[in-house]
């Protein structure tokens, strides 16, 4: 879908004006993260590598002023690199927690394929509990908290696939693509002294931003709205060519992403146009294709364009309702 041009929240304009002074020709990445950041869900960046994945999440943890942490997802790390492990102190003859990287606020998993599904299971964990488990007690992970998690659409041999019922705990999915020939031209020309990202700086608090959050959770949902984010859901489930469709906590994400979008566009009310631009970030990684699908060249965001284009758009509220 086209992105939509409107007048963007105050201070989320900030941050994206932040980001542009570093990231040349990703506003839509941008945004999208930002989205996914305000509504608490996560992100997860399939690309190539070299196209600024990593940058993109440092730029953002800087401009929040929030606290970054990165891991290397290799075969051979362990659930206890992520989370953290109790160390005995022979001083005090207590343990004594070291935290993982994953106490950070915002979290690059990058290439989280390439480590076992065990491992991948305790960054899930806290993704969807907003804690994890340390020698069976539990942690409460930082407020706010968000995980961006790359994985390389080329090099699959020695991966382990993220399962579907992973990949259902991301609220998107997005690629940043190649940049044009002119914005790789101005990208050499910003990096050939001092790194752009080391002269901003933040522009706005943990606090704050954790009271974007729960300004986001204000934002109206009309019915029909709702009614709207359903039937594309449900078209999933009935469409021929798709073998797994949406599941209802896809329905969710759909409502909660549209209202993030919604906000940083400085309404508190969500329009169909919030859902129909969303929807193939929300609801392309929560679908399996048939076969047949597949072999003639029908991708998710195909299906998703299609029951976009014939599904009905509320166009006003039933008063009776």
């Amino acid at each position: 879908m086209t992105q939509q041009t409107f007048l963007l929240q105050p201070k989320v304009s900030e941050v994206l004006n932040n980001i542009n002074k570093v990231m040349i020709g990703k506003e839509e990445a941008a945004l999208l993260s930002l989205v996914a950041l305000l509504a608490k869900g996560h992100v997860l960046l399939e690309d190539v590598p070299g196209v600024g994945k990593t940058m993109l999440v440092k730029t953002l943890a800087k401009s929040l002023d929030c606290d970054f942490k990165r891991i290397q997802f290799t075969p051979d790390l362990l659930p206890s690199d992520v989370t953290g492990v109790s160390i005995y102190n022979p001083k005090t003859m207590e343990f004594e927690f070291r935290p993982g990287p994953i106490l950070g606020n915002i979290v690059l998993a990058d290439e989280i394929n390439r480590t076992s599904p065990k491992t991948q299971s305790a960054l899930l964990e806290g993704m969807e509990e907003t804690s994890i488990t340390v020698d069976g007690s539990p942690v409460p992970l930082s407020d706010p908290f968000f995980v961006m998690a790359t994985q390389n659409p080329i090099e699959y041999e020695g991966t382990y696939p993220l399962p579907e019922a992973q990949l259902d705990r991301f609220l998107l999915k997005m690629k940043m693509g190649y940049p044009s020939a002119k914005q790789e031209m101005e990208m050499l020309a910003r990096t050939s002294g001092a790194h752009p990202i080391h002269s901003i700086s933040s522009v706005i608090t943990k606090e704050e931003l954790v009271g974007l959050q729960k300004e986001v959770e204000e934002v109206y949902v009309d019915k029909t709205v709702n009614r709207y984010i359903i039937e594309l859901t449900t078209g999933t489930r009935n469409h021929t060519g798709v073998y797994l469709g949406v599941s209802p906590r896809g329905s969710i994400a759909l409502m909660k992403a549209a209202k993030a979008y919604a906000f940083t566009h400085d309404r508190d009310y969500v329009v169909p146009d919030d859902v129909q631009y969303l929807a193939p970030y929300v609801l392309s990684h929560r679908m399996i294709l048939t076969s047949e699908a597949r072999f003639e060249g029908t991708t998710a965001e195909d299906i998703i364009e299609e029951l976009i284009s014939s599904t009905s758009i509320p166009v006003k509220r039933n008063i009776s309702e």
